[in-house]
């Protein structure tokens, strides 16, 4: 019962996590829900470059690869690695998956340091990353929950649950909150990242001049890169794990 109340409390902690507030946020009313309009203008604009992108990319292949299509041609073979090593064999049918995760996450991080928002006026708050934002972490990393639990379903079936028993019964417990304390840390790594380096170049400019905080501009966006590598690698790490047995 200890267990089961912790883990409830758990996700109620997470649930809750979404009315977490940094600044002010300009509100839509969708039916009785209330939501963060600037995140979802912003996650429309990264989804159109992702979706221009991939169509520009196969909307003409050719035999001799062009530049663009050679660039394309790399980042899906770079994530197809990402995916086969942390995967195995089986990693096929979760490369669009993971791909995904990793495209959204990396073109999310990097418009925030590259594209001009904040000169677009909302009546309150104002555009910025989506990942800037903690729905749009929680939210990535429940999908990746729910992924790692499919896979292992349908690799297992019923006999997935065997894991939480591996290799004594006694580590049930720890083995139930790990399953809750996976999306918790997802979520908060890549949130935390974003949301610090946004505000360093804040800070920055508005104490030194223009040209000082571009090195630490830079940086942010090598950075940004890094928390997409590390989320995407994290997310196949899970669903291999699931698929494989307990590790």
């Amino acid at each position: 019962m200890n267990v089961l109340s912790c883990s409830i409390n758990t996700l109620k902690g997470l649930y809750d996590i979404s009315g977490v507030e940094v600044g002010q946020h300009f509100y839509w009313k969708i039916g009785g829900f209330q939501v963060h309009g600037q995140v979802l203008i912003t996650s429309w604009v990264v989804i159109a470059i992702l979706l221009g992108s991939a169509t520009i990319a196969v909307r003409n292949p050719q035999t001799i690869p062009t530049s663009g299509q050679n660039f394309f041609e790399y980042v899906l073979e770079f994530i197809r690695d990402v995916s086969k090593t942390q995967i195995g064999e089986e990693y096929g049918p979760w490369v669009p998956f993971i791909g995904t995760m990793f495209l959204f996450i990396f073109v999310s991080n990097w418009s925030g340091a590259l594209l001009p928002w904040k000169i677009i006026q909302l009546p309150h708050g104002e555009l910025a990353a989506p990942t800037n934002d903690i729905n749009t972490t929680v939210a990535l990393a429940l999908l990746t929950s729910v992924a790692y639990f499919y896979a292992g379903l349908t690799k297992k079936g019923l006999g997935y649950f065997g894991k939480y028993i591996q290799p004594t019964p006694i580590l049930l417990p720890i083995n139930i909150l790990e399953d809750f304390t996976k999306p918790l840390s997802l979520s908060f790594r890549l949130f935390g990242n974003i949301l610090a380096d946004e505000l360093v170049v804040v800070v920055l400019v508005s104490l030194v001049p223009s040209v000082v905080p571009i090195p630490v501009m830079f940086l942010g966006l090598f950075t940004s890169g890094i928390q997409a590598l590390i989320f995407a690698t994290l997310a196949a790490a899970y669903i291999g794990e699931s698929m494989e047995g307990h590790h």
